[in-house]
């Protein structure tokens, strides 16, 4: 087989610097999660309490920008809206060692970045998931997809560990630097693409309003979407609530160092390696939407050891079965992902990414104030038991709708399917 059809989507030279930027951003945000969490815990002598309204700010940003992000986002040219983005988050995370070394730096400086990084977040990501059926056409959206999770997924297996040795030897603040620098590098990839979208056309009478509620009848319009978004939003819900708990947990209650929390998430995300790799293969094996159920209610459930773990082999064991809960994820990430981008006419999908993030990451703040309050009364591990059986639930409204036996799903865009763009032709 030649190189090029074995390379797939990566000989295109314009998707594989979206697949370079994906990586090294991927890598920060690794660096990010764990960077932040512990400058609060580590540096500013955070509580439970305190450490868990860090979720909470930051993904307030969803709740509160989300859905006229969307309709701004089908506005706008979307690899510019992604070099703004990265930019943004750049400077707001230099901003953190540099008040560290001024010796101004406390919690509200801290709730503030995460916030601004939440709201970038908010248009990265509505315009990240929209630009792909740009770059590779419709019928190359699953092979993209599962590309990008597999590089994400190997950031992220890569990325924690790295962080832990990176806070271990130049302390959290400067880990934060390190991750703005890795966001400027992402923007040098984006800068490299030539295809050039179109400036989108501004219909006449246009409201912002109106936009926005467009997009919200698609998505409510259809039940399959419906019951993803049910589905997604309680799982990201007692996700937060996890992650809010999880590091303090690791930390404070098992006294472990940032290097092991750091190799700890690895593991974790070496599952998500794992799915990505075969999620296409499991999706052809079972049916894509039994793949959509089967992926969260058959992975989620060996997150469970999680909160039993102790120092030791119990810890290690926890997290070599929250790869299996990881694998789960991706694989249903990637082909629900795939399957929105597919259902969705071009001029919507801004909007359509928009108002999904906004409901199911929007649940993000709520289960992040949920794990700082039931942290601070029960303790990090009882917060983490009660996520885990809550993300555990998740997968119910999936299982109930259609998706439950369908093996093909339904793609019924409204807007002409075109071929992947030549690589080495500038549009526009």
């Amino acid at each position: 087989m030649p190189l090029r059809s074995r390379l797939g989507l990566l000989a295109q030279h314009d998707f594989r610097q979206l697949f370079a930027s994906t990586t090294v951003s991927q890598i920060g945000l690794q660096i990010t999660q764990l960077a932040m969490s512990l400058v609060a815990i580590d540096q500013l002598g955070a509580g439970e309490f305190e450490a868990g309204l860090l979720i909470t700010v930051q993904f307030s940003a969803f709740l509160l920008m989300g859905l006229p992000a969307g309709a701004l986002v089908d506005r706008l040219r979307r690899r510019s809206v992604l070099i703004a983005s990265d930019l943004g988050r750049a400077v707001l995370l230099v901003s953190v060692p540099v008040a560290w070394w001024a010796e101004l730096l406390t919690i509200w400086h801290l709730y503030l970045v995460a916030f601004g990084y939440g709201a970038m977040t908010v248009f990265f990501d509505a315009a990240y998931q929209s630009y792909l059926p740009h770059l590779v056409g419709r019928r190359g959206l699953v092979e993209g997809n599962a590309k990008l999770e597999a590089v994400r997924a190997v950031s992220q297996t890569a990325g924690p560990g790295l962080a832990g040795q990176l806070v271990r030897l130049l302390g959290a603040p400067v880990a934060l630097f390190v991750d703005a620098l890795t966001m400027a590098a992402s923007v040098l990839f984006y800068a490299r693409i030539r295809s050039r979208e179109q400036r989108p056309a501004r219909q006449p009478g246009a409201r912002l309003r109106r936009e926005i509620a467009e997009g919200l009848r698609f998505v409510f319009g259809q039940p399959l979407l419906r019951a993803i978004v049910m589905c997604t939003g309680t799982f990201n819900l007692f996700f937060a609530l996890y992650t809010a708990m999880l590091i303090f947990f690791l930390r404070r209650d098992l006294e472990i160092g940032p290097g092991a929390i750091g190799l700890v998430l690895s593991i974790f995300s070496l599952g998500g390696l794992l799915g990505a790799v075969f999620a296409r293969r499991f999706a052809s094996w079972v049916g894509q939407g039994r793949a959509i159920w089967m992926s969260t209610a058959f992975g989620t459930p060996f997150l469970l050891l999680m909160p039993f773990a102790e120092v030791g082999w119990r810890l290690w064991l926890a997290a070599a079965a929250s790869a299996v809960a990881a694998a789960g994820g991706v694989i249903y990430k990637v082909t629900q992902v795939s399957f929105r981008q597919a259902l969705t006419p071009d001029h919507l999908l801004g909007r359509m990414n928009a108002t999904v993030r906004f409901l199911v990451w929007g649940a993000m703040p709520v289960g992040g104030l949920l794990g700082a309050v039931l942290g601070d009364r029960f303790g990090a591990r009882v917060a983490v038991g009660v996520a885990v059986v809550g993300m555990c639930s998740a997968f119910l409204p999936v299982f109930l709708s259609g998706l439950r036996s369908m093996r093909t799903l339904p793609v019924e865009p409204v807007g002409v399917d075109r071929p992947s763009p030549d690589p080495d032709v500038r549009v526009g």
